[in-house]
């Protein structure tokens, strides 16, 4: 390991997958990297997660391992009505694009990060993780964070990479703005793909395309079920998407649930579909889909917002994380090693103009094509918008612009 000549002294609050990928791309631009978590990080975090090619790049960058993902190749999704028949091949894997990514588990995905971060390998010295360490308020302007012990710690930048309830967003808006209910939630659950082996009129699901299996409900009410493959083929990952008729505002936004109420939201469904969700085991919970407003800034001072703190959105095109793995290469490569600190409100300046409407337009996108019907799938449909997504090189967009601006 190389000691950097010269770093700057950055905090990135949050450990998810936004936070880490921040934390290992500004290491390896040789910088003093802390990372804050509120939790021990002791449980799963989240469940299936697909990679796709935009994503990858990202990867590719950070220097990750393809074995430790565990991953199940994701050539593009096969779409079928809920009340059966045939379904509907749409591929993705374009002849400039190789790969079009790959399905995980969030948690492995995670724990790859991780080992990047910690590791006393590779370039620039081992990002310093907090773990239990909560911070409570912040102070763009100034740099700082206070975290619940009272204690306040300084920094040169700090990354608000703090998920959808974010502190930091608070403090670079100087307002408190909540996730917005979008009358939607998710059953989440996975199951052993052994199960499977015992049951008939499986071929739809384990014969065909490598990737997920969307099977939608016909009408206006919006009823969809999304099935992916991770650890290799051996775990299933189910996600069903429906209206949620509850006053969401009055209940947590992650409850337990029951196989009898996943059931009942998608009675109606072919019995094919319905045996396959009877192998869900426990926990079920239902999340509730949320959404944040458009917001007027992601920078302020010595903090930006990253991932979910900046765009959190619907999972209908699976490009959340994609979007917050792009956020943790600009920002890094907008601060070389060599960075000084005078140099950081221009370089959070062309963060925002590279980064701002890419996200916001996942973020419009995922919510229109989950509750306007004409609109739903449209992602699969769409070739151009596909490329759009996939087909873009953060790494080599940034460089250019880089080059073009501050070298």
């Amino acid at each position: 390991m190389v000691e950097p000549t010269s770093s700057l002294r950055i905090f990135v609050v949050g450990a998810g997958i936004g936070g880490l990928a921040a934390a290992v791309a500004l290491r390896r631009q040789g910088h003093h990297v802390e990372v804050f978590e509120s939790s021990l990080m002791n449980r799963e975090i989240g469940a299936a997660i697909t990679v796709q090619a935009n994503a990858m790049k990202v990867l590719d960058f950070l220097g990750y391992e393809v074995a430790n993902l565990k991953g199940v190749d994701f050539l593009g999704t096969v779409r079928f009505d809920a009340t059966g028949g045939e379904g509907i091949t749409r591929e993705f894997n374009y002849e400039n694009l190789g790969r079009a990514g790959w399905h995980c588990l969030r948690s492995d995905l995670h724990d790859e990060l991780k080992r990047l971060a910690l590791s006393t390998d590779g370039a620039g010295r081992p990002v310093i993780l907090h773990l239990g360490r909560e911070v409570v308020s912040c102070n763009a302007d100034e740099g700082s964070v206070v975290l619940r012990s009272g204690e306040i710690q300084q920094a040169d930048l700090i990354v608000g990479a703090d998920g959808i309830h974010s502190v930091v967003r608070t403090a670079v808006l100087g307002y408190e703005q909540k996730a917005l209910a979008t009358g939607l939630s998710t059953f989440r659950c996975l199951f052993d793909a052994d199960k499977l082996k015992s049951l008939d009129d499986m071929d739809w699901y384990t014969q065909g395309l490598s990737g997920g299996r969307a099977v939608l409900a016909p009408g206006e009410r919006f009823r969809l079920l999304f099935l992916i493959p991770c650890r290799h083929g051996k775990v299933v990952n189910v996600a069903a998407h429906h209206v949620d008729d509850r006053n969401q505002d009055q209940h947590e936004w992650s409850e337990k649930a029951t196989m009898d109420d996943v059931l009942t939201e998608f009675s109606g469904f072919h019995p094919r579909y319905l045996k396959f969700l009877e192998q869900g085991q426990q926990p079920i919970l239902r999340w509730q889909l949320r959404a944040l407003p458009v917001l007027p800034t992601w920078i302020r001072g010595k903090a930006l917002l990253l991932g979910d703190a900046a765009h959190a959105t619907l999972p209908t095109i699976g490009q959340g994380a994609g979007m917050a793995l792009e956020d943790a290469a600009t920002i890094a490569l907008l601060l070389p090693q060599g960075s000084k600190v005078a140099d950081i409100p221009e370089r959070l300046k062309a963060y925002q103009e590279l980064r701002k409407p890419r996200g916001e337009f996942v973020n419009r996108e995922s919510l229109e094509q989950a509750t306007m019907p004409s609109r739903r799938g449209f992602y699969e449909r769409s070739r151009e918008q596909q490329l759009f997504l996939i087909g873009f090189d953060v790494i080599e967009s940034t460089k250019k612009y880089y080059q073009d601006n501050f070298f």
